[in-house]
């Protein structure tokens, strides 16, 4: 009968001498592996029996290796360890391939969750999970990035701008060509669709007709506090949505909606792409971030060219 292959006594009774030797304790090393010290004494006279020598002198009170039990002691402490510091290797590897990014659901359904799957199919070996909140993350240090309009108040995580946009009305193509050319007044008597968001600096309708110079009343037509809810009414013909021309270029592209020009409004804000510190990030985090980054500065993800 063959012996096995690394000619070494079964894993079951090296574990528990290692633990009964670590200890110096039958008992304390039954607690650690949870069996009891009947069963440790078992393993260790089974360990025993087959190397042919003696590893613990039984005392009263307590154990005591043996000068070839401190030898072997030895040998298997420092193999455990290098067993301990591969399995942590491989570990980590395995997490630094998981990367967790959060943003809106507008920014998710709208560009993000595609964006993703683009990322995933050139690096198939990387997981990307995504959170979506439409109000600040509680907690962004649980986040490897996020993307967020306009800054972010924690000292904690970098930023790094994506784009600006602009702010356009629109609504879907029949309404859109009848006010094709209005005035400002003549948009502010339509029935609006008013968003509002837990973001002090989105904008809101008030804030574009006054910054675009129309101090007259507005309307005070539907209110929602989810954007992909607005954009959704707008198609259903439930009035005029305030468009983020960049962020809605999908629907703008295939005619769901339409910009109702000429009036538009630089966003006062920036997008950003927010996450921890290099120093903090995973190898495939950055790599994620760098690719968003390249993505929407090439223009290659169905949206404008990058506005400034």
């Amino acid at each position: 009968m063959s012996r096995r292959h690394y000619n070494l006594p079964p894993f079951a009774t090296l574990s528990a001498f290692e633990a009964a030797a670590r200890h110096q304790s039958f008992k304390d090393a039954a607690q650690e592996l949870s069996v009891t010290p009947g069963a440790v004494s078992h393993q260790i006279k089974a360990l025993e029996r087959e190397l042919g020598f003696a590893l613990f002198q039984r005392r009263h009170r307590g154990v005591e290796l043996t000068e070839a039990g401190r030898d072997l002691f030895q040998g298997l402490s420092a193999g455990f360890s290098r067993m301990s510091q591969s399995l942590q290797a491989l570990r980590e590897r395995s997490e630094d391939k998981v990367v967790t990014i959060g943003s809106t659901s507008a920014v998710a359904t709208l560009w993000l969750s595609q964006a993703v799957l683009r990322f995933w199919r050139e690096h198939p070996d990387i997981n990307v999970n995504q959170i979506v909140r439409d109000r600040p993350f509680a907690n962004p240090g649980d986040l490897d990035l996020f993307i967020w309009y306009g800054p972010y108040r924690h000292s904690e995580v970098d930023r790094t701008v994506l784009y600006r946009d602009r702010l356009v009305p629109v609504a879907r193509p029949e309404l859109a060509a009848s006010l094709h050319g209005a005035d400002l007044a003549t948009l502010a008597s339509q029935r609006l669709i008013h968003m509002t968001s837990d973001n002090s600096t989105w904008t809101e309708w008030g804030d574009w007709f006054r910054q675009l110079g129309h101090d007259g009343p507005i309307t005070a037509g539907i209110r929602v506090n989810n954007y992909a809810i607005a954009l959704q009414a707008a198609q259903d013909g439930a009035g005029l949505a305030l468009g983020w021309e960049r962020l809605i270029a999908p629907l703008l592209s295939s005619g769901a909606l339409v910009a109702i020009t000429p009036h538009m409004l630089r966003a006062p804000h920036r997008f950003y792409i927010h996450g921890k510190p290099d120093a903090d990030l995973s190898a495939s985090a950055m790599q994620l971030r760098d690719w968003i980054i390249r993505e929407i500065r090439s223009g290659s993800h169905d949206l404008n060219s990058p506005q400034t």
